[in-house]
């Protein structure tokens, strides 16, 4: 990876998108600390200190610990995500989105046209879902402090504060856009990447002074050994795959033969990636979520209280788990259809050896696919649940840096940069071809 990097900085043109992509992350983070107005900016970090819980840790990871602080980013990147997949979602039950797809690059523009708009819409609901939250005190709740986090609760200052942070999602969005047409990678994955990975510094510091054992470096290297053999396997099982040899025969056009060709569909084992782990952390929010703003005394709100708020309870992490796994089969159903590859391949004459083509060939595809995603997710699930086993273990949930999501973000954006970066250097460089 390193010496991809290396090379990269020689060549003037990589230089200058990898340049460029690095300049639009300083801006982003430096978006990430301007409050909103109307924030009591003292509060906030008053409220801050006392390590309020984790029921929105999901948009605080995906915004760089920007929600919690209230700047014009707060909202980050994590209505873009919703809308990408509710849209991902939608076109395998609207023909017109579906229809859309089949159409090319035209069609990939007018349905990226339409996520921006939805991105928006989910702005301005998310936005108003959060003032409102942090202006009653829940979005900080046990904090002294959290009544006085917005101090003015006009209609006007409130209607500013949704607008700041729908314009911020905006810009966020404007930013990814320009990094994957003039930049290195795909934006908006580049911008994740970049939320997720500032935090770590300051968690593995939290870690080491919050330690007990030798002044904390104990438990701060035990952190870093458990974060290297995640990511190691993170590493092995993201880049897993089954190939599938597919065969195309030779077709006789006038007096030429075309075709005849070898080549392989690669299945992923972890064909769903994290949109699982997104999916089932977003519906177990739901019902603390709901408690929390009704302030319910009632005993399904106690038995929530009790089961579903602290993530090192069972209950909790074995429905956290069992979601994960359903959410993995749900997703790589609706993502990967082998009917229309397997009719794709027998138009253009191709089939697996020893499969005849058509609807046995969707049959194969479809036992393949159930089968290796079976590990994927059971994998997914025990990812997911190490900061859990942290938190029992070590006491350090909210500051363990090697959570399931976070990882899986961080290096699946990482290979994939890492080979874009090396695939344009292949370009620019034909010394192997020249052998």
């Amino acid at each position: 990876m390193l010496s991809a990097f290396a090379r990269a900085f020689q060549t003037p043109d990589l230089r200058k998108k990898l340049l460029f992509t690095l300049g639009i992350m300083v801006l982003f983070r430096a978006g990430a600390h301007i409050p909103v107005p109307g924030v009591n900016f003292v509060a906030v970090n008053q409220c801050l200190q006392d390590k309020p819980g984790g029921l929105f840790a999901l948009v605080n990871l995906f915004s760089g610990n920007a929600l919690l602080q209230l700047t014009i980013f707060a909202l980050g990147i994590m209505p873009y995500i919703t809308a990408s997949i509710i849209l991902q979602l939608l076109t395998v039950v609207i023909p017109r989105l579906e229809a859309l797809k089949k159409e090319g690059q035209a069609g990939t523009a007018k349905i990226t046209q339409y996520t921006r708009y939805l991105t928006i819409a989910l702005a301005v609901l998310q936005g108003t879902g959060i003032v409102a939250t942090a202006s009653s005190g829940a979005l900080f709740s046990g904090c002294a402090y959290a009544d006085q986090v917005v101090p003015d609760q006009s209609v006007f200052r409130i209607a500013t504060m949704v607008i700041t942070m729908t314009a911020g999602t905006t810009v966020i969005m404007w930013l990814g856009e320009l990094i994957t047409d003039r930049g290195i990678g795909n934006g908006m994955s580049i911008l994740i990447f970049t939320s997720i990975a500032a935090g770590f510094p300051g968690s593995m510091w939290a870690i080491k002074q919050s330690g007990t054992i030798g002044g904390g470096w104990v438990e701060f290297f035990a952190v870093i050994a458990v974060g290297i053999v995640v990511v190691g396997l993170v590493i092995f099982v993201e880049q897993a795959q089954r190939r599938i040899p597919v065969q195309y025969a030779k077709r006789m056009i006038g007096r030429k033969a075309f075709g005849g060709t070898s080549t392989y569909i690669p299945l992923k084992v972890n064909q769903a990636g994290v949109i699982p782990v997104i999916f089932a952390s977003s519906l177990l929010y739901i019902p603390a979520l709901v408690v929390q703003l009704t302030n319910s005394q009632a005993g399904w709100a106690a038995w929530i209280r009790t089961n579903f708020v602290k993530g090192d309870h069972p209950v909790y992490m074995i429905t956290y788990f069992v979601l994960i796994v359903f959410f993995a089969f749900f997703y790589v159903a609706i993502s990967f259809n082998p009917e229309e590859v397997a009719d794709n391949m027998k138009k253009y004459g191709g089939f697996i050896p020893g499969i005849r083509a058509g609807r046995p060939t969707a049959e194969y595809l479809n036992y393949v696919l159930t089968r290796i995603t079976w590990p994927g997710s059971l994998y997914l699930g025990l990812i997911a649940l190490i900061p859990m086993i942290a938190l029992v273990a070590f006491g350090q949930q909210t500051n363990f840096p090697f959570g399931g999501t976070s990882v899986l973000i961080v290096v699946g954006v990482g290979l994939e940069t890492v080979k874009q970066i090396e695939s344009q250097l292949q370009q620019r460089n034909y010394e192997g071809f020249l052998r």
